[in-house]
């Protein structure tokens, strides 16, 4: 062992051990208990952020600590690696997408195996590959052939950006999730997976999920949106036609004046053939895409369809109107209005002077106000009558009842949540296996024939189009002798990512999509870690596609993990000036000269060419706010275990994480300390064996904070997952190590046991310097094969207590005994004690009031 610590050398040396003798490869084992761990896999970008450091940071600690409780620990690795990005980069630099994902892949490789982490590399998974893919697209003619994909043209969410379809679920207040553009509405042939047929199973088997964020679980239940109610036919007048209008409550339809239809609902589409005016209104508003919100605060406009609907209980005529307001889903792009039920309805009413005031045979305040009501003199229902037994409740019920047999009314449950949309109008993609024939029909690829392969060394001629349409020596193919096409259109991204993490276990099979055995021993998964942004994208496909494998036998398990962690943002200082023309020029921090006050705020920012800085606060690490940082930089400086200590010391994994350089320091301080105590432990020489029943009182209290130290961190970690507290636990105990006497037989031994259980304690976080003081401290084995410290129960019985001392009920002090002890003997310890031995004078008589463990009262005479 060197005087200095060295990271560099140590861990690249480290490395290499790992890497030559596979120390993480790991198999099937039946005799042991599994445990499979999982971050989510990345996109190859070209370089990793913080915020993939601090992921994978935290799934290698889980990972470590659980090899180290002797289980059989999967922790895999992969790449996502298809996707926009891909194209847009190969395009700027002129290459193909193929190349510049490899390359990626390649160097961020390198990078993540520099800051130690024990992936089993065996099992690398990269989603642009045909073995990959081959198995999606098996998959895709599978559910085509039992009708759970379809085609169909629709009115969907495109992104005029990157000039492709956009799933609801990426659409994040009206943006395109990846590049922010405001979306637009155009009607296109689209492939959909019917995701809403296994809406029921997604709602209620997050109740299964008991170790997952109750946020995360929130967010799925709101977006699929259970609701039940009915669904009402209206008869459009001197017509055939009916509207059917989904309300939950009955009450609602007696209070309903008029009715509302999107822009683009057929009728209103239908009736813009015959009317301009109508015409003009619908082509105002329909490339205007409305958020939730905005749905609320738009002002709402409206233009009269001039045709009515008859109430389907009093056969009153309702005006139709065509309005802004709803959405363009179709489940949602029609409404009842209920100006003394709801707040906008009474808005647009009085703004188009709309009936407020109808009757239907019965109105009652308490079932169909949900607002003030406009007309106090409308509702005449006393309070009396406000039971369960009520009259108007079972007026509602007879009238439902009636609505129902007269099959004007059905039972309905309904759900927010719409099919999948999962093709997309780019090149690098997984082909979908379809096939149009010379007659029109399309026919999935025969499944002997598949994978379908991407062409690779296509280099795009600009950023939008998809070569696939013009390459016509792939587009075009002959089927059983007769010409085809080949569909050209690519799959959602968040296909390959839905079921990645169900190869791993059986990365090599090639005789199926999964080897059923391999997969149900390890899924489900036991930890899953990634962002909190993917709660209704990535986590809704992923449970979704868990369901469908199961319907297909691969695995038996309900969901795909049982615990999730989202980890929270990496945040970093960011700092702009304004340009002559206001915009903001944002500098890296590196680039700027920082003033700060005694608090440590900062006051004052200069860049290096003196213009004054704007201090934007401590924001999430970006490109395009110039605030990140580069881990392979940082890593140069201090070594990777510094900075894999400092990113799990510096927050709780759920809360953000603030970086400062002065944090990293003190991370590579206390690693400093941890090698020059066992530096100079080692150079006395061997110890003897520690005799835990010859310890004196100095050598008992230090070796019963080892052991709290031990139970604090195990549980901190495998309870709490507060990293960061067990950290700080065992940098405190080391603190008290530093300062005991090092010179006998005895301290010496018990210096090595302490050590050696610090030294396995920080392991999972700081794996590399671990390693190498293991083997410092004379052990022979290797401690990645060790096992995790246990606590010695009998040290902890006898560990100490303090008990409050009074003298004639009032307070003295506090003096910490062993637990358990008599009165006798904490009196002893009185009479020793210089500050308080003269409240116990010889030969002098005294009561006392002692409660064990808690108090001692010594009352005079």
């Amino acid at each position: 062992m060197k005087k200095f610590y060295y990271p560099k050398q140590i861990e690249q040396t480290v490395q290499q051990y790992w890497e030559k003798h596979k120390t993480f490869q790991v198999t099937e084992d039946v005799n042991k208990k599994k445990y499979y761990c999982l971050s989510m896999l990345p996109y190859p970008s070209g370089r990793l952020h913080m915020g993939h450091v601090r992921n994978y940071t935290i799934g290698d600690v889980i990972s470590r600590y659980q090899r180290m409780l002797g289980k059989n620990v999967l922790q895999p690795m992969g790449w996502d690696a298809f996707g926009l990005p891909a194209e847009q980069a190969a395009y700027i630099h002129k290459t193909s997408a193929s190349s510049w994902t490899y390359s990626n892949i390649n160097y961020m490789k390198k990078q993540l195996k520099i800051l130690g982490f024990g992936y089993d590399w065996s099992r690398e998974i990269t989603t642009c590959k045909p073995e990959y893919y081959l198995w999606e697209q098996w998959l895709f003619t599978i559910l085509y052939k039992k009708k759970l994909i379809y085609k169909k043209t629709a009115l969907v969410n495109w992104c005029p950006q990157d000039q492709t379809v956009l799933a609801n679920e990426q659409v994040i207040n009206g943006c395109c999730w990846r590049c922010n553009s405001y979306i637009k509405h155009k009607k296109t042939p689209q492939w959909f997976i019917k995701i809403t047929n296994y809406a029921e199973q997604l709602l209620f088997d997050l109740d299964k999920l008991k170790y997952w964020p109750k946020k995360i679980k929130e967010m799925q239940k709101n977006w699929i949106g259970r609701s039940q109610g009915f669904e009402i036919t209206f008869k459009i007048t001197k017509s055939n036609q009916i509207l059917t209008i989904y309300t939950t409550k009955i009450a609602t339809l007696m209070a309903t004046t008029y009715i509302l239809i999107s822009i683009h609902h057929p009728l209103s589409l239908k009736l813009s053939a015959t009317c301009e005016k109508i015409a003009k209104f619908i082509k105002t508003f329909r490339a205007v895409k409305l958020t939730e919100s905005e749905l609320i605060t738009t002002e709402k406009k409206g233009i009269a369809s001039n045709i009515n609907a008859v109430h389907p209980v009093s056969n009153q005529e309702l005006p139709i109107w065509i309005t802004n307001i709803l959405t363009t889903n179709n489940e949602t792009d029609i409404k009842m209005g209920a100006p003394n039920n709801n707040q906008q309805d009474w808005e647009f009413a009085k703004k188009y002077n709309l009936p407020i005031n109808i009757c239907h045979e019965i109105n009652h305040e308490c079932c169909n106000s949900q607002i003030e009501p406009k007309n106090k003199n409308l509702y005449k229902h006393t309070k009396q009558k406000h039971n369960k037994q009520c009259n108007h409740v079972i007026e509602l019920n007879n009238i439902t009842t009636s609505l129902i047999n007269h099959g004007l009314a059905k039972y309905k449950i309904k759900y927010r949540l719409r099919d999948w949309g999962i093709s997309r109008q780019r090149y690098w993609g997984t082909p979908i296996p379809m096939i149009t024939l010379e007659n029109k029909k399309v026919i999935p690829v025969p499944i002997n024939q598949l994978p379908v392969i991407l062409p690779e060394n296509i280099e795009t001629n600009n950023n939008i189009l998809n070569p696939l349409k013009i390459n016509k020596t792939w587009k075009n193919i002959i089927h059983n002798g007769h010409p085809a096409i080949r569909e050209t259109d690519t799959l959602d991204t968040f296909v390959e990512s839905s079921w990645y993490y169900a190869r791993y276990t059986c990365p090599n099979y090639k005789k199926g999509m999964l080897h059923s055995t391999s997969a149900n021993y390890w899924l489900p998964i036991d930890q899953y870690i990634g962002g909190i942004e993917h709660a209704v994208m990535h986590l809704i496909y992923f449970r979704f596609f868990h369901k469908l494998m199961k319907e297909l036998g691969l695995v038996n398990s309900d969901e795909p993990a049982k615990r999730l962690l989202c980890q929270g943002m990496v945040l970093a200082n960011a700092f702009y000036y304004l340009s002559n023309n206001n915009e903001k020029i944002w500098i890296c921090s590196k680039n700027t000269k920082i003033k700060y006050n005694k608090k440590g705020k900062i006051i004052e920012a200069k860049d290096d060419k003196g213009n004054t800085l704007i201090h934007a606060g401590m924001i999430k690490m970006s490109k395009s706010k110039n605030n990140g940082v580069d881990p392979q930089s940082m890593i140069e400086k201090y070594g990777a275990d510094t900075i894999r200590l400092f990113i799990m010391f510096a927050a709780p994994p759920e809360m953000p994480l603030e970086w400062n350089e002065s944090g990293i320091q003190g991370a590579k301080r206390f690693l400093n300390r941890i090698w020059n105590l066992t530096y100079d432990h080692i150079q006395k020489g061997p110890t003897i064996k520690l005799n835990i029943n010859n310890l004196n009182t100095q050598q008992q209290k230090l070796r019963q904070e080892l052991h709290k130290t031990i139970t604090k961190v195990t549980h901190d970690i495998d309870k709490r997952q507060m990293f960061n507290t067990a950290i700080a636990s065992i940098m405190e105990f080391t603190n008290k190590l530093t300062k005991i006497s090092k010179n006998e037989e005895q301290d010496r031994a018990l210096t090595q046991e302490a050590l050696e259980v610090i030294v396995r304690l920080i392991y999972p976080f700081t794996p590399h310097i671990a390693f190498v003081l293991w083997n410092a401290l004379g052990n022979k084995k290797n401690i990645d094969a060790t096992s995790w410290p246990c606590v010695d129960t009998q040290t902890l019985m006898q560990s100490e207590v303090n008990i409050i001392i009074q003298y004639n009920g009032k307070f003295c002090c506090t003096i910490a005994v062993p637990i358990n002890s008599e009165k006798n003997i904490i009196q002893q310890y009185i009479l020793h004690n210089p500050s308080l031995k003269k409240y116990l004078q010889k030969n002098k008589f005294y009561k006392t009031f002692f409660i064990k463990n808690k108090l001692l009262n010594i009352i005079s005479k």
